[in-house]
């Protein structure tokens, strides 16, 4: 029986598009447990709503997909790229996404494509601080580093079956 793409699943998977779970191990847990549950279990843990995030490898253009806190402003989608721990580095996904920004988004039951770009000047600001309300541990993250953590804004895109999928049939 051939893979389903999780977000067109008339459409067969070849094993490039195959889906690469996050390697570590509670994130890759927690990204199962949420698209089982279309985010029953899931959505709100570590004190913050979550998202699942597929994007494109930079180098492989494999597809990698991890969960992620997330905000909202404007009917806009807010990421934080801080990384799960703290480094000098951006973390993998943003990097993915700097090369691809076209990206698909599960928030509960709903799936929909996404365009991602990195929200800059008085609009980082404005939306850092909005998500340093909501997870005021990305202060600290910011003390600690010693790059500027980038914020991303996630646009819906298309009108098309991808963006109106909802609940339990747009199940892979």
């Amino acid at each position: 029986m051939p893979l389903k793409s999780p977000m067109h699943p008339e459409s067969p998977l070849s094993a490039q598009d195959a889906v690469i779970e996050s390697s570590d191990p509670s994130v890759a847990e927690h990204v199962r447990r949420y698209v089982a549950t279309d985010g029953a279990s899931g959505h709100r843990e570590g004190g913050m709503t979550n998202l699942v995030l597929t994007h494109r490898g930079r180098k492989t253009g494999r597809r990698h997909r991890t969960g992620l806190f997330y905000g909202e402003d404007a009917g806009r989608y807010v990421l934080v790229a801080s990384g799960s721990v703290i480094t000098h580095t951006h973390p993998q996904w943003y990097l993915n996404l700097a090369a691809d920004p076209e990206v698909q988004i599960q928030i509960l039951a709903d799936r929909f494509d996404a365009r991602a770009r990195t929200a800059e000047g008085a609009e980082r600001e404005r939306l850092w601080l909005l998500m340093t309300e909501l997870a005021p541990v990305y202060r600290t993250y910011e003390a600690r580093s010693r790059r500027t953590i980038p914020v991303v804004v996630l646009d819906r895109i298309g009108t098309g079956p991808a963006s109106l999928r909802q609940g339990p049939s747009a199940r892979p």
